[in-house]
């Protein structure tokens, strides 16, 4: 049964109140003529020779780093709101993770994840340089306004055609700017798009919008009847993590403040996911300063979690709240 679900729709229900999901199931469903490949997907994940391997490499490390033992000490108020935070929803991702190791069909796909294939010409794999591009260097310089995007439209209707078989397909580029501009494919079908020698798919009936964050007001729907019935937020919050490893630069809270989510939401309403860490201190900001400054109000709590291919580690990795916004 959770096999069926998986390979149906990448989406594999645990129990009530969990669920496994396949991000690579999920895009195919979303594409016409291009395939993501799960072995390029999952290149760093749900290796096998190295997961046989993890379980002794963990303990060896374990045991080349015994950390003293810290004195007890008591928490103040924020962290003992914190450990009641995590003390009630600890069952569920308990259950969640006994869920999975009981899903017997659901794990044996889990371990063959990257060696899932697609059909010969499906698969549009993604190159290394491809993943070393990065938007945000690009959007940050002053040639920015002057970066073009090169859409690439595949004409069926066009197809000459000698005795049913194809001689010649007609393909339509189209030329726009790649930044403060909002570059959409409108028609049923993906679309290539090339930037700096670099290929990319955008799937059918659908859009972007790259710019620095000063330019979000560009976004706000012009008719009061219009607007966005579900925004996802991932904020680069301040995060020690990061700094230290320079993965990404990171905004202070009190930026997103200045968020107009108010506007960008659709009058009948909308939901609002944003990702937070957990620590307690932004849990606390979102909720009392954030969410009221967005005229949103809370809604619910979803938790991710992260397994090995083994389904034998479980890390809890970030959670999102769910708010809402309208009139009923």
């Amino acid at each position: 049964m959770e096999e069926n679900q998986l390979m149906e729709s990448g989406v594999s229900e645990l129990n009530s109140n969990a669920f496994f999901i396949d991000p690579v199931r999920i895009l195919n469903h979303s594409y016409t003529r291009f395939r993501v490949s799960p072995s390029t997907y999952y290149s760093r994940f749900f290796d096998s020779l190295n997961s046989a391997q993890s379980p002794k490499a963990s303990e060896d490390s374990r045991k080349g780093k015994r950390k003293r033992k810290k004195k007890i000490q008591s928490l103040n108020e924020r962290e003992q709101i914190a450990d009641r935070r995590h003390q009630e929803v600890k069952p569920f991702l308990l259950k969640a993770h006994e869920a999975l190791l009981e899903a017997t069909d659901l794990l044996k796909v889990l371990r063959n994840l990257r060696n899932d294939v697609c059909s010969v010409g499906e698969c549009k794999e993604l190159s290394q340089e491809s993943s070393e591009l990065s938007f945000m260097e690009l959007g940050g310089v002053w040639q920015a306004p002057l970066c073009e995007i090169v859409l690439n439209y595949q004409q069926d209707d066009k197809t000459l055609q000698n005795g049913g078989f194809p001689l010649a397909q007609s393909i339509e580029q189209k030329v726009t700017p790649a930044f403060n501009n909002l570059v959409a494919n409108e028609g049923s079908y993906d679309i290539e798009a090339e930037l700096f020698n670099h290929k990319y798919i955008i799937p059918k009936r659908s859009c972007f919008y790259m710019s620095d964050m000063q330019q979000i007001d560009s976004l706000i729907p012009a008719g009061s009847d219009c607007g966005f019935n579900l925004i996802v937020i991932d904020p680069p919050w301040e995060n020690g993590s990061a700094r230290q490893k320079v993965r990404y630069p990171t905004l202070p809270n009190r930026y997103f403040l200045s968020l107009p989510v108010k506007q960008l939401c659709h009058t009948s309403g909308a939901l609002v996911a944003l990702w937070v860490t957990n620590r307690e201190k932004l849990r606390d900001f979102v909720e009392n300063d954030l969410f009221p400054k967005w005229g949103v109000t809370y809604a619910a709590s979803f938790y991710w979690l992260k397994v090995s291919c083994l389904s034998t580690t479980l890390r809890l990795s970030l959670s999102y709240l769910l708010s809402e916004r309208g009139d009923g």
